[in-house]
């Protein structure tokens, strides 16, 4: 914990520097990294780092609330969440853990990202790096083995992608109220990814059909069928309606599920069986 805590601290003084700051909570005090004491104990009992405080709240808790995001204030949140996990990607580092809990919406009116405590920037314990970290829910289906062609394929380490995989699973939750495009996944849990996400227009007919595709880009299972970097979904965000995407392609049932066919032939097989059965018992001879 110590080892992940000092690389956090490292890391949020060295964003404070460039042009991601803005999009970020700065370090109040270094020195308070592993200095932890609880006034009845005589030794540290606690590491912890301590942040500015900004006035507003995070994503989570308003979805928390159940009140409808509008859709003005779902574009400002996806832009600017889009713009910051780029700003980060610019300077190598892949936050790991977007989601409603860790984008906080300040009272000045900017999105700023929080906990950068599994962040991946080169320079991780290998430990840190090879860890399972994230939230299930939010994590593309690499992390779980999913490759493009269906099936179980090997785990693939978080990239830029990642992240903005999460920031559509965070979008896809704004603009349906809470709704997650491929289910919860728990913590002991492998994500699920047989099927293609419903479309968010599905849940809230004020979705307009290019923001449906641009959401759908961004959690698409097929990792070739997504955003491959920040400026690519922000560009497509900031054009919007005047040049809409169009639709990723759906992803054949073969290649959701490659074992399809075999549950089709056995529920085809288990038909006629039962037919025959009752053609030989109640049919007349």
């Amino acid at each position: 914990l110590p080892i992940l805590l000092a690389h956090e601290a490292w890391l949020s003084q060295r964003l404070q520097s460039g042009n991601t700051a803005e999009h970020l909570v700065a370090l109040k005090d270094w020195a308070t990294l592993v200095h932890g004491l609880v006034p009845s104990a005589a030794e540290p009992s606690g590491f912890y780092l301590l942040y500015d405080w900004h006035a507003g709240e995070t994503l989570q808790q308003q979805l928390d609330r159940r009140n409808p995001f509008a859709l003005t204030q779902v574009l400002n949140v996806a832009t600017q969440a889009t713009r910051a996990v780029g700003r980060l990607h610019r300077q190598s580092v892949v936050h790991r853990d977007v989601k409603p809990s860790n984008l906080h919406q300040g009272e000045d009116g900017v999105l700023r990202l929080l906990d950068m405590g599994v962040a991946l920037s080169g320079r991780e314990p290998a430990s840190a790096r090879a860890l399972h970290a994230g939230s299930p829910s939010y994590m593309n289906p690499e992390q779980w083995g999913f490759g493009v062609n269906g099936g179980d394929e090997t785990e693939e380490l978080p990239d830029a992608q990642s992240d903005l995989f999460a920031v559509g699973v965070t979008l896809y939750q704004l603009l349906t109220g809470g709704k997650l495009p491929y289910g919860e996944v728990l913590p002991y849990q492998r994500g699920r990814y047989h099927r293609d996400p419903v479309p968010p227009s599905r849940h809230n007919p004020e979705v307009p059909i290019w923001l449906d595709h641009v959401v759908l880009k961004a959690v698409a299972r097929n990792k070739r069928q997504r955003f491959e970097t920040a400026e690519e979904m922000l560009l497509a965000l900031e054009r919007g309606a005047s040049r809409p995407l169009t639709a990723p392609a759906a992803t054949p049932l073969i290649q959701r599920d490659p074992a399809a066919i075999w549950k089709l032939a056995f529920a085809g097989s288990v038909l006629f069986n039962l037919l025959m059965i009752y053609w030989l018992l109640f049919l007349p001879k």
